[in-house]
């Protein structure tokens, strides 16, 4: 009954926000939720209480295909313990997978950051899974010379490098969506429940983290236990 709810209401306000618009291109950060939930880095861990998340069935439930222009790309993270469901999503929302692009996590050396967690490696990088639905929906030209990697430090927990939106903005054609935002970002519809201009974390931060630019990102675990 809470799931269902959840659905409900999520679906809700993101009809509200999208309204008629169709997008060709979405991004996507979901707060997955681990079956690992005890992990003392689940973001659901009482410990840490970041943020609320969602299971695997409630985000596919989510209305996307009704907003969705063809043809049209979405670039979906999704942590490396989750890919089997990050998949089932990319299906559900009527997208096909085609690739991924990769976010080495480094130090300010350039080298791999080792303070990535999990049970059987220490994780490093973050998956982006890129998928496309309907006829003609090859990339923008700046994509065949574009790598399909990222190395960039991490920052706040959850928050993603700024660089995939220049890299999509790039490659991928408009109107644009983002799902799950935290902050705004200028040419793109934005929607969440930090989708605001005035988004700021409420929880302890990187060193490193900026405090310029985009004030936010989506959020999932970056923790993933795989």
């Amino acid at each position: 009954m809470v799931s269902a709810t959840v659905r409900e209401v999520a679906s809700r306000e993101l009809r509200a926000v999208t309204g008629a618009t169709r997008f060709a291109t979405l991004l996507a950060d979901p707060p997955w939720r681990f079956t690992n939930r005890t992990g003392k880095m689940a973001p659901e861990h009482r410990r840490l209480s970041r943020y609320g998340t969602m299971t695997a069935e409630d985000i596919a439930a989510l209305p996307v295909p009704e907003i969705t222009a063809e043809p049209a790309h979405c670039y979906l993270w999704v942590p490396n313990a989750l890919l089997p469901e990050g998949l089932q999503v990319l299906a559900a929302w009527g997208f096909t997978y085609k690739t991924n692009l990769i976010w080495h996590k480094v130090r300010k050396d350039g080298g791999s950051d080792g303070r990535g967690v999990g049970f059987y490696f220490r994780n490093v990088t973050e998956m982006v899974l890129f998928g496309v639905r309907g006829k003609n929906a090859r990339t923008l030209d700046p994509a065949r010379r574009q790598v399909n990697m990222i190395a960039a430090q991490k920052r706040e927990h959850s928050r993603k490098p700024d660089e995939l939106y220049d890299l999509i903005e790039a490659c991928s054609p408009g109107p644009r969506l983002e799902l799950f935002a935290r902050g705004t970002r200028p040419g793109w519809t934005c929607w969440g429940n930090q989708a605001d201009e005035g988004y700021a974390p409420t929880w302890a931060t990187y060193a490193n983290h900026s405090a310029s630019g985009r004030a936010g990102q989506s959020k999932s675990d970056l923790t993933s236990n795989g």
